[in-house]
């Protein structure tokens, strides 16, 4: 298994590392119960949180006020979290709710977007949007012409180290993601490309992870379970659940964890399914160092099951 937090690609514009944890509570469709959805995660033991500037699935500014509240109480400090959102484009917008004017130029929106943000992810009541900042700012989708998802990356290079400490994209195909990393535009290079883990028609992203891993991205994985029914009910994520006594879901989520510089969403709203994820971790980690013929055993049944070299 490895390490429970992945560190970063460096910018080149901050010699601080940033590092991410494996398991990144997800915020998409929670509405109004996003404000005690996310303290419980935090409280429960969650250091990492995804979001987005997109009022049609997220709210986030809840999820601003969950971490205000948790910092008051001393659960945990700013500089201990993982805040990761993103700017979503006019396309993916509800255009009676946003956070730009939609008939901004495509570098003024993501301006905007951000700003928005940073108010938004002020550590305390007291703190102006000059002392916020983002861990990750994910392009939600690739713009309609790469020129235009070039401009909007650019845009938002301008905002790292200060404000943004690192960038990436969602909703991503392998060429795109190329050509990102090839352009001679970009000064900062994809840090993170978060992708729905599905096998029709993405085939598990195995070509973009191999990609990924090959050039420091740290693959996100989402809709992990619920596009998965039977990955969750297969025979190497039953033998490891009952190996270990975890369940099949924290099961295919150890698994997903262990193909390499991966992560994972988990938007659970059950506590108890979140420690139960948190704990998951160091129990296949345990069972990985102290019987690792049998891991490796079911590892390689689990990659041959998603078509990656075992």
């Amino acid at each position: 298994m490895p390490a429970k937090c992945l560190t970063l690609r460096p910018t080149g514009l901050d010699t601080t590392p940033s590092v991410m944890p494996t398991l990144i509570y997800g915020t998409a469709w929670k509405k109004e119960s996003t404000t005690p959805c996310v303290y419980t995660a935090l409280k429960t033991g969650f250091r990492a949180v995804d979001t987005a500037a997109q009022p049609r699935h997220y709210r986030e500014d809840l999820v601003g006020a969950a971490m205000r509240r948790a910092i008051a109480e001393n659960i945990v400090k700013r500089e201990d979290l993982y805040i990761q959102t993103k700017y979503t484009p006019v396309t993916s917008q509800d255009p009676n709710n946003m956070p730009y004017d939609a008939h901004l130029s495509i570098s003024d929106q993501v301006k905007a977007s951000i700003n928005s943000s940073l108010v938004n992810f002020c550590a305390s009541e007291a703190e102006t949007r000059e002392g916020s900042y983002i861990d990750t700012l994910v392009l939600h989708t690739p713009l309609p012409t790469i020129e235009q998802t070039i401009e909007a990356w650019t845009t938002a290079e301008s905002f790292v180290p200060n404000s943004i400490r690192n960038l990436g994209i969602s909703n991503c195909t392998l060429p795109v993601l190329k050509a990102l990393c090839a352009s001679p535009k970009l000064k900062i290079k994809p840090a993170v490309v978060q992708n729905r883990f599905v096998q029709d028609p993405y085939d598990y992203d195995v070509e973009l992870r191999s990609f990924a891993r090959e050039n420091d991205i740290i693959y996100q994985s989402f809709w992990t379970l619920t596009a998965n029914p039977d990955l969750v009910k297969s025979e190497p994520v039953q033998h490891l659940s009952t190996k270990t006594g975890i369940s099949n879901a924290a099961a295919l989520y150890a698994f997903v964890l262990s193909l390499g510089g991966t992560s994972i969403l988990d938007g659970t709203k059950s506590q108890i399914h979140m420690q139960v994820d948190l704990a998951a971790v160091s129990t296949v980690e345990k069972f990985s160092q102290e019987h690792q013929q049998d891991w490796q055993g079911l590892l390689s049944s689990f990659k041959r099951l998603i078509g990656e070299k075992a």
